[in-house]
């Protein structure tokens, strides 16, 4: 039982602390975030132990990558990373979709996939 409230407070804290660095974003991006990181863990509320264990580790990857970056674009560096094909061959099609509608989202391009599949 305490194994289970110690990764409770884990996943707790690593969530306040992802939505309390969003605030050095811009507003939209911040907006944007804060969404995507509420569904992703509303999501993975209930899933197993190794994908828990992956989850949290994957979050505490991006936590550190955008405090980093955050800390450093006061020296004019952009906040973001390219994802290499070989980190983008372990997406499911479900996770390539929402990519690709955060993609869209975050460089406005809302509709298009209906604008090229009707072309």
């Amino acid at each position: 039982m305490a194994s289970v409230m110690n990764h409770t407070s884990h996943v707790r804290a690593l969530y306040k602390a992802i939505l309390k660095l969003h605030r050095g974003l811009p507003f939209n991006m911040q907006a944007m975030g804060d969404q995507y990181v509420k569904d992703e863990f509303r999501r993975h509320k209930k899933c197993s132990e190794t994908e828990a264990e992956v989850f949290m580790d994957e979050w505490t990857k991006y936590y550190l990558q955008l405090a980093k970056q955050l800390a450093a674009r006061k020296k004019h560096q952009t906040v973001g990373t390219n994802l290499s094909p070989e980190f983008l061959d372990n997406f499911n099609d479900e996770q390539v979709a929402q990519l690709v509608e955060l993609f869209n989202t975050a460089t406005d391009r809302k509709g298009v996939n209906s604008e090229t599949k009707s072309s």
